[in-house]
């Protein structure tokens, strides 16, 4: 089938918008990809690839690589305010892999499919403008530049410029889920080899871990907050997570320490997008930009190359008619977005505990679960809805 609406913008060069650039090319279209960073990222915080995923990397060629690139992580441990270790278990355990699901950085997987990604690219741009006609969609960047597209993809995540444009404002959609989060990289005081720590206080969790090849560790912070905004500005962020933590025990003052060297500091709420639709007219959305699942999920990474390749196939399947294109693309992910969605907030009561109590009783749980002889089949059952959510698609072959 010959396809129509071949010239297609795509907002946003992180792992959703590069696979998409990737299928759209091999399905004919030309891609051009819009990214505000002078570059691709590098490095970043360690994600998992997990169930369907793992099918469309097969099909762009590139599960054997990931694989090579697995953080090696080893073993994830729980310890007490004292340090003490409350209980131990293997990597996948503890992360909730099972059956080939790949642990990797970010920008590991981003260098990957950048490589393999032939589309032209806009670095240190973004869109500040949409007008559309009945024939393209004129769009202005902040450059200055003006350029008309066929289609528009907004794959910039969750605080989406492009759906902001053609939707609307960001409080219709987005929905915080009463935590923030903070991760930045740290020196490896702990002498971390490949391996992951857990401390868990009244309404906060704190972790750090180091993975393979890698000298320094991450500190990664998961905490409850009644804000109704997030702070906005690095020096606000820092002030706003060294008081959710104040007085917490275990190596947290130590990480803290680190917070404000860091070049890689992130802070943002917990937080989904519903919607009732991902299109517009000729824009459409994809990945966070559209169903964000929340880091609570572990499911972004997963959701962003299953999204990416049913879009682009959809699309084909249509001839590039946007309308039929867009729809269908709907109909095959919504269930399989809104599946992996529920992870979010049922992780998070798992995650955090609420108070000083919940606290000690799961401790007590994980201590007796480390000496009970049947401690696999109920670390499965855990593990369970997880994969049900990363396998509730059937990809078409496109």
């Amino acid at each position: 089938m010959t396809n129509t609406n071949t010239n297609v913008l795509i907002s946003g060069a992180g792992i959703a918008g590069l696979t998409l650039a990737f299928w759209l090319r091999r399905h004919g279209f030309a891609p051009t990809v819009v990214e505000r960073a002078p570059a691709i990222r590098a490095g970043g915080y360690k994600v998992d690839v997990r169930g369907a995923a793992l099918t469309v990397a097969e099909r762009m060629g590139l599960l054997d690589e990931l694989r090579a690139r697995r953080t090696g992580v080893r073993s994830g441990t729980v310890v007490n305010a004292a340090g003490k270790r409350v209980a131990s278990m293997d990597g996948d355990t503890f992360g909730g892999r099972v059956h080939g699901d790949a642990e990797v950085l970010r920008g590991d997987l981003h260098r990957l499919l950048f490589e393999r990604t032939d589309a032209e690219y806009l670095f240190g741009d973004s869109i500040t403008g949409l007008t559309q006609t009945a024939d393209g969609v004129e769009v202005a960047f902040d450059s200055g530049l003006v350029r008309t597209f066929d289609l528009v993809i907004g794959a910039d995540g969750l605080h989406s410029a492009t759906r902001a444009l053609a939707f609307g404002p960001e409080e219709r959609f987005v929905r915080d889920l009463g935590h923030r989060i903070a991760i930045f990289g740290v020196p490896n005081h702990l002498g971390l080899d490949r391996e992951e720590v857990t401390y868990i206080g009244p309404g906060r969790t704190t972790l750090a871990y180091s993975v393979d090849g890698d000298a320094d560790a991450k500190a990664m912070f998961l905490f409850r907050s009644e804000e109704a905004d997030v702070p906005r500005g690095r020096a606000a962020q820092e002030q706003a997570l060294a008081a959710a933590y104040a007085g917490e025990g275990w190596e947290v003052p130590r990480l803290l320490d680190g917070m404000a060297a860091a070049p890689d500091f992130y802070f943002d709420a917990v937080a989904q997008v519903r919607m009732d639709g991902w299109s517009s007219g000729r824009v459409a959305l994809l990945g966070d930009a559209a169903y964000c699942a929340s880091p609570a999920s572990g499911q972004g990474t997963s959701l962003a190359l299953v999204g990416a390749y049913v879009l682009a196939g959809e699309l084909a399947a249509a001839g590039g008619d946007h309308e039929a294109g867009f729809a269908a693309y709907e109909r095959e992910m919504r269930p399989f977005a809104e599946r992996n969605q529920e992870l979010g907030p049922a992780n998070l009561k798992r995650m955090v505990m609420r108070t000083a109590g919940a606290v000690r009783m799961s401790m007590a749980m994980l201590g007796l679960m480390g000496r009970m002889p049947g401690r696999e089949r109920i670390m499965a059952k855990v593990i369970a809805p997880i994969h049900a959510a990363a396998t509730a698609i059937a990809l078409k072959e496109y």
